[in-house]
């Protein structure tokens, strides 16, 4: 029989004896020159993780959180208080006007049968409203709650508009309530002027 051939020797001995260079691959981390992924964490070079542990040449790290950002949706502010101020500043021009605009009328027509059957005088004798003086009485009431009613309006309406609470409402509510005045002065003269006219006769 021959002898057994003699071992053979390790095909890449090391260099030196008691030296020990690590290979290049995982575990030991990426080969030189790699860049490791954004958001990624390299363990240094020549770092083997615990027995047990699986081997990874990056960890992922999650990104930090920025400013936690609110849950809850804005509440949205609501229209009542420019509904209520253009609710108001049409109560204030239409409702009280048109009472306003009755009792001018029977103010007018008691006044100008009263002056039609007195003597004709050049002053102005305030004794002919007598008869009508629940009329005036009227009239009056409904001019000071017009006025309190448009200057409520008005204000709650500029309001409306600066904290955006109906804003559309509260700009229709301030144009209103602002001519309101006019409108009202206007309808009392109309009204009267056809009162006269019917109480004295001129209108036939």
């Amino acid at each position: 029989m021959s002898q057994p051939d003699a071992a053979e020797a390790p095909r890449n001995p090391p260099a030196e004896t008691g030296t020990w260079a690590p290979p290049g691959a995982a575990p030991f981390g990426p080969p030189s020159g790699s860049t490791p992924p954004a958001g990624s964490y390299a363990p240094p070079r020549g770092y083997a993780p615990p027995a047990g542990f699986p081997a990874a040449s990056a960890v992922s790290v999650p990104a930090p959180h920025g400013p936690r950002a609110s849950s809850a949706a804005p509440a949205r502010r609501g229209k009542a208080v420019g509904v209520v101020a253009l609710v108001l500043a049409i109560t204030a021009t239409v409702g009280a006007g048109v009472i306003a605009g009755i009792a001018s009328f029977r103010i007018g027509l008691g006044a100008g049968r009263e002056i039609s059957s007195r003597p004709f005088t050049g002053d102005f004798d305030w004794t002919v409203l007598t008869p009508v003086r629940d009329w005036v009485l009227l009239g009056e009431v409904s001019f000071w709650a017009a006025t309190a009613l448009g200057v409520w309006a008005l204000v709650q309406g500029i309001i409306a508009i600066v904290t955006a609470r109906g804003r559309g409402a509260g700009i229709a509510a301030v144009i209103i309530a602002a001519l309101g005045p006019v409108g009202f002065a206007l309808m009392v003269q109309g009204f009267l002027s056809a009162g006269l006219a019917s109480g004295t006769g001129i209108g036939g």
